[in-house]
């Protein structure tokens, strides 16, 4: 890149989701470069405050801008890499963690080498937290990501860092996975579209063959539904390897965008799956005027219970979190060459993967058993009705540092660990407690994780204190295209492109 390159105005840049700008580089309205130049001015004039990036890549992503592939989708589109599973080549790759402060990338993975192939453009790494755990980015290693429409709150996690970005017009589109809804959740919190695909539609080779039994998939996050599907088409299929391939759509997502959805049979529920919480009322309204909206449209739309109970959160799931936190303490011992010790990472993660030890591998196996009753239930459920809705949380966006542990719990935790303890836990009252606490938060988006169902968060909601809320839609697996459809059909009646944070 010329150090003298004229940024476009970011005015001008603002107003473009990822395909538009795409179609000015095509049509010789703009350069790569020009584009790349206005993305660092924002990142340089937002990122102190937002804290969205945590590794600027700039020089490489002007390597990459001037090698572009010539016919390429998304050529020149300035882009940003989630901190997490994602390998490229020569890059650090920290997963949020100390652990890993010093681990550079040996290879692309799959992903990252298809959005390459794609035109994209990344030139930095977005923040997450400690290895995805949490539904908030506030990781000790990079501090909190804020969420540009009131820095006081969370952006959601884990992908928080890649919401922020796209949502303070950095870029367009940002990569972000999904384990437990950390593509919808901080598409909800930052009045972001986010689609987390299909089991199996995006591969996580080379390095991964499966990540939480199946629950993790990556995408990303955008503006625009139109890119979103853009994106999915350019990173969807099979890798050599991978343990689970999945029918190919019967067209591109770019084209089921300019497709009607039809009249869909959709039900919709708004009650917490966990007693002992309730669902915010603010959170329960975006739900409810989307249903209104949806029979406007033309749409069935029927209220019903929640087709699953807790105990398939609290206990099947929470258990595929704890044993796959004590899988990820092991490799980092592989990768250190010594075992991994407590000061090795962050208090919450060495807690889980110690709780995880009291746990035998016929507790695991038999948890992942249940997943099936989940998947024939909804399976059943889909049945009859096309797609379910629900809040994607069952509260707006938090305050940063509301789900921290209290001084008393941290004193707690490091004393029953100091005694070799934590083991011992399984069953008590207070692992009861610890799951309902850390899963009522997620326990709408986690389902699709479990099933791997397609599921998406529609940003169609703002707060009385004017912070996002999204809806989501989860439907049969394998049927993007319905979500997708749909997705276009409110963006239509309820454009929220151009509603943009301060």
């Amino acid at each position: 890149m010329n150090p003298a390159t004229k940024p476009l105005p970011f005015d001008e840049y603002v107003r473009h989701d990822a395909t538009a700008l795409a179609r000015l580089v095509r049509s010789g309205d703009v350069t790569p470069d020009e584009l790349l130049a206005t993305a660092i001015a924002r990142a340089e004039a937002v990122n102190p405050e937002l804290n969205a990036i945590v590794t600027p890549l700039y020089e490489k992503g002007r390597e990459v801008a001037s090698r572009l592939p010539v016919d390429a989708p998304f050529r020149g589109v300035p882009f940003l890499l989630k901190d997490l599973e994602l390998g490229w080549a020569g890059t650090p790759l920290k997963s949020g963690s100390r652990a890993y402060a010093n681990y550079v990338s040996p290879t692309d993975s799959d992903t990252v080498r298809r959005f390459l192939q794609a035109g994209l453009v990344p030139f930095g790494k977005t923040n997450t937290p400690e290895f995805g755990l949490t539904p908030y980015t506030e990781s000790k290693l990079y501090g909190p990501a804020r969420n540009p429409w009131n820095t006081a709150y969370s952006p959601g996690g884990s992908s928080g860092g890649s919401a922020v970005a796209v949502a303070a017009g950095i870029v367009p589109a940002a990569t972000a996975s999904d384990g437990g809804g950390s593509i919808r959740i901080p598409a909800s919190c930052c009045g972001l579209f986010g689609l987390k695909p299909s089991r199996g539609r995006v591969s996580l080779g080379p390095n991964y063959g499966e990540l939480w039994n199946g629950a993790v998939i990556g995408h990303a996050l955008t503006r625009s539904v139109r890119d979103s599907a853009g994106l999915l088409d350019a990173i969807a299929g099979y890798a050599p390897g991978d343990p689970y391939q999945i029918a190919a759509p019967e067209r591109s997502y770019a084209e089921e965008v300019k497709r009607e959805p039809g009249k869909l049979r959709i039900a919709f529920s708004t009650q917490h799956l966990m007693p002992s919480q309730a669902t915010d009322p603010e959170c329960i309204k975006a739900v409810q005027e989307t249903a209104q909206l949806l029979e406007k449209l033309g749409h069935t739309v029927e209220e019903v219970p929640l087709p699953y109970e807790k105990t398939i959160v609290t206990e099947a799931f929470f258990v595929n979190v704890l044993s796959e936190t004590a899988a990820t303490l092991r490799e980092i011992s592989q990768y250190l060459g010594r075992p991994v010790r407590r000061d090795d990472v962050e208090l919450n993660t060495w807690a889980l993967g110690r709780l995880a030890e009291g746990f035998t591998a016929a507790d695991v196996a038999y948890q992942k058993r249940r997943w099936n009753s989940l998947n024939r239930a909804m399976g059943q459920f889909h049945e009859t009705y096309d797609l379910f809705l629900t809040p994607t949380l069952p509260r707006p966006p938090i305050k940063i540092g509301a789900f921290q542990n209290s001084a008393s719990e941290e004193r707690t935790m490091k004393l029953v660990d100091a005694m070799r303890g934590l083991k011992y836990l399984k069953g008590t009252k207070m692992i009861a407690e610890l799951a309902e606490k850390s899963l009522g938060y997620i326990s709408y988006t986690v389902i699709a994780n479990m099933t791997g169902q397609p599921s998406m968060s529609v940003p169609l909601h703002w707060s009385a204190e004017c912070l996002p809320i999204g809806v989501m839609f989860s439907g049969r697996m394998g049927d993007e295209a319905t979500l997708f459809r749909l997705a276009s059909q409110l963006e239509q009646e309820r454009p929220w492109f151009d509603k943009r944070p301060a």
